[in-house]
């Protein structure tokens, strides 16, 4: 009777003592879940609009859950503080630059909070920081701004379905390059002379390169001229000298000009040697009579010499002028002595 009348009791136990296991394990799971069992540091951000944040969602720093929202208030007019529980295992990865912005797990699930950025030459939070909020875009924004892209949308494909119908009637002058074929020959002819031109400014490049590299060359007169003060100096001096030149030249051709002027008038000697025909027959005569009565005095004179009255004389003479010559070639060679 004891035995049978005790057995309800011991099953009620069992499954109460089951229950009471089952409870604590989800205990510890949410616990475990919401970091409540792990040893975290507080970090606030404040945000202009939270859209939708609650609390209890996760916060995520690179891909990683570190932490869950504590708690969200408002402070200020119309700002809502957002204080977080972070592992304090992830403190040192978030810096005191860091920025938190909120997302979502997806287009329509929960909100949550990611910590980003930062830089190792900033310090990492402590309990209690506060660090750099960016607020999340608004939904109704958003949708507005989409609603408006799709009626711009709308307006450029309807534009778009005109002006290709009338490309295809060929309408305006793309749709004539379009339908007509001369004109369409005559634009390929345009086009085959824009890069035959292109080809030669692509030459004309290449020479202007090559030209230049040249007188780039340490060795060639256009680098000297340029760097060189000496060859400068030079060119310029000879410059200065063949400007003269020319000044002379020229001068000397004016001189030459007014001489010949000269010479075609007939009213001086020269000019009249030039181009009295008369004159010129007569003094041709008088330089013949002149050169007959030269041959007859040296004829005369060799006539005289040969005369024995007046050889005396020429012996002396001869002499004499030998003694001259006999007394200067001494006197030369005493002076190249000394």
């Amino acid at each position: 009777m004891s035995t049978g009348s005790n057995r309800p009791t011991v099953i009620v136990g069992i499954f109460v003592f089951l229950a009471i296991v089952i409870l604590v394990a989800g205990i510890f799971m949410l616990a475990g879940q919401q970091k409540r069992l792990i040893s975290t540091i507080e970090v606030s951000a404040v945000f202009d609009d939270v859209a939708g944040l609650k609390t209890g969602n996760n916060v995520w720093f690179s891909g990683v859950k570190i932490g869950t929202i504590k708690s969200i208030s408002f402070v200020g007019d119309s700002q809502v503080k957002v204080t977080m529980r972070i592992e304090e295992s992830a403190q040192q990865y978030i810096r005191e630059n860091s920025i938190a912005r909120i997302s979502s797990e997806s287009f329509i699930g929960n909100k949550n909070i990611v910590i980003e950025g930062g830089t190792m030459e900033a310090s990492p939070v402590e309990d209690g920081d506060q660090i750099l909020a960016i607020n999340p875009l608004n939904t109704d924004d958003l949708m507005d701004t989409l609603q408006k892209n799709n009626k711009n949308l709308v307006a450029i494909t309807s534009d778009f379905k005109v002006i290709t119908s009338r490309l295809v009637q060929g309408e305006g002058t793309i749709g004539a390059i379009l339908t007509d074929t001369a004109m369409a020959d005559n634009f390929r002819a345009m086009v085959a002379n824009m890069q035959r031109a292109s080809r030669e400014a692509a030459e004309a490049s290449n020479e202007l390169s090559r030209f230049t590299t040249k007188l780039n060359n340490p060795s060639g007169l256009a680098n000297q001229i340029a760097t060189d003060t000496v060859v400068y100096s030079r060119l310029k001096t000879s410059m200065a000298q063949l400007k003269e030149a020319t000044t002379s030249a020229s001068a000397m051709m004016q001189n030459l000009q007014e001489v010949s002027a000269k010479l075609d008038n007939e009213n001086n000697a020269v000019g009249v040697l030039l181009s009295d025909e008369e004159f010129a027959r007569q003094l041709q005569t008088t330089m013949r009579n002149l050169e007959t009565s030269t041959q007859k005095f040296d004829e005369n004179m060799e006539a005289l010499q040969n005369n024995f009255l007046l050889r005396g004389f020429f012996r002396k003479q001869a002499k004499r002028e030998a003694e001259e010559r006999l007394q200067k070639d001494l006197e030369q060679q005493q002076q190249d002595e000394q």
